[in-house]
């Protein structure tokens, strides 16, 4: 690399699928010549990906923006805050340029701008690796298979940020895998706003791949995955029926058998008010009928507490809910309101203090399902992948744990592993979230 290099320092705030749009935007840079920098006093320019979706992301997305401007000056801002330009501009004027989520040409454009590309740039001879820049560890990588979402849930303003289900064509989406198995992903974890609607806006089109053709619809993209030799994990999948379709392919061996189900709540009353999509009092008996078909599921999910309207009886449903439906793993929320909401406008605002109080209630109760369950665990034998080798050992996930948001299995002392091992092994430990194992 020459001194004239461009260099471009990058900040990815929120969810996954703003991290893929992190890895698009900076394969593209990186294609056109751009070298990455991981310091700000390095960089030409710094680009800064943020998180709209509640008032706490957006927050930190304006303190990132404005440390940005504090240690480099020249700041280009993207991602779903993005939407709020004015806002943005208020709090920053200084910035360069303020795009939105997936607009990848305008941000790059916008780069161009500030610092131009090199001219004697040779794409052929400065390589990007072909499965692209990717932000995740070598060994897994987040598929995206859509972007938007159909459905207006009254807490949400995703689809006014990212827009209405627009999917990818399934051939594109398989040929991507496949680029990245061969660059040594052992884990695919699959992605979209709402993953169980994945080709409805395409009326299930076929498409094709490998020169045989495929519809552009979760299961025969879930079963084209399971032709690739390695973990695949499904996340944001709403309880529609057709999900019954892929927990065959989980008892199988062919997915893992995760669910990540954003259940939200269980009072229907709440859900109502939620304007929640295909939720019915049918959601346990289901729960039930998958747990026959595929024993080892492991579900995960979110919920709000303290939503407009929640009442005592309200809450307790949801805690004896919690009860029956003995899901592995749950994150919790207590409901802030977002700017541009309907949900803001309902009656029966739920007291800060209170909202406080049912979210203890709800981790403790859940923290002794949790527990009781990883309990079960101790003396099997179960797969796990290898994240990170430190002084101590080993730390990896099983089938039932995605990254940075569910448990770890430990196996301490065993320093000779490296990061992308699968390794077989017994649990000798469990505590409210992880796992200590040791090497069959």
């Amino acid at each position: 690399m020459t001194s004239t290099t461009p260099k471009v320092g990058f900040v990815s705030l929120g969810c996954p699928k703003a991290t893929v749009d992190s890895e698009r935007i900076l394969t593209q840079l990186r294609t056109e010549g751009y070298q990455l920098v991981p310091s700000y006093e390095d960089a030409d320019v710094v680009v800064v990906n943020t998180c709209g979706f509640i008032d706490s992301a957006k927050a930190e997305s304006l303190d990132a923006i404005g440390e940005a401007l504090a240690e480099n000056g020249r700041v280009i801002v993207t991602g779903c805050m993005g939407v709020e330009e004015e806002h943005i501009r208020q709090v920053h004027p200084s910035v360069l340029a303020v795009t939105g989520p997936q607009q990848y040409e305008q941000v790059v454009n916008a780069v161009h701008e500030v610092v131009p590309p090199q001219v004697d740039h040779d794409p052929f001879v400065d390589l990007v690796p072909p499965q692209g820049i990717k932000l995740t560890p070598r060994h897994y990588a987040y598929l995206k298979i859509s972007e938007g979402c159909n459905h207006s849930c009254s807490f949400c303003i995703i689809p006014s940020m990212r827009g209405k289900l627009a999917s990818r064509p399934v051939g594109d989406v398989l040929s991507e895998a496949e680029r990245l198995v061969k660059s040594g992903v052992q884990e695919l974890l699959v992605i979209s706003q709402d993953t169980s609607a994945y080709g409805v806006d395409l009326k299930y089109k076929l498409d094709f791949w490998d020169g045989r053709p495929v519809k552009t619809r979760m299961l025969e993209l879930c079963e084209a995955l399971s032709s690739m030799g390695v973990w695949v994990r499904l996340h944001y999948v709403y309880p529609y029926p057709n999900v019954d379709d892929v927990i065959p392919l989980m008892a199988e061996g062919k997915l893992l058998p995760y669910l990540d189900i954003p259940f939200q709540h269980a009072s229907p009353k709440v859900l109502k008010a939620m304007k929640r999509p295909a939720f019915e009092d049918k959601t346990l008996a289901r729960i039930k009928k998958w747990r026959e078909i595929c024993p080892e599921l492991t579900i995960r999910s979110t919920f709000i507490v303290g939503f407009p309207g929640e009442t005592e009886q309200d809450f307790q449903y949801l805690l004896d809910w919690l009860t029956e439906a003995q899901l592995d793993r749950v994150g919790c929320f207590k409901y802030s309101p977002v700017d541009g909401a309907p949900a803001n406008e309902l009656e029966g605002a739920v007291p800060e203090e209170v909202k406080q109080e049912r979210w203890e209630r709800f981790m403790a109760h859940q923290q002794q399902i949790s527990a009781a369950r990883l309990q079960r665990k101790i003396g099997r034998e179960i797969e796990v992948l290898i994240d990170e080798v430190d002084e101590e050992g080993a730390i990896g996930r099983s089938s039932a744990d995605a990254p940075e948001i569910d448990g770890m299995v430990y196996l301490n002392g065993e320093q000779s592993l490296q990061p992308g091992d699968k390794v077989n092994v017994r649990v000798t430990h469990a505590d409210e979230y992880d796992l200590w194992a040791e090497l069959l």
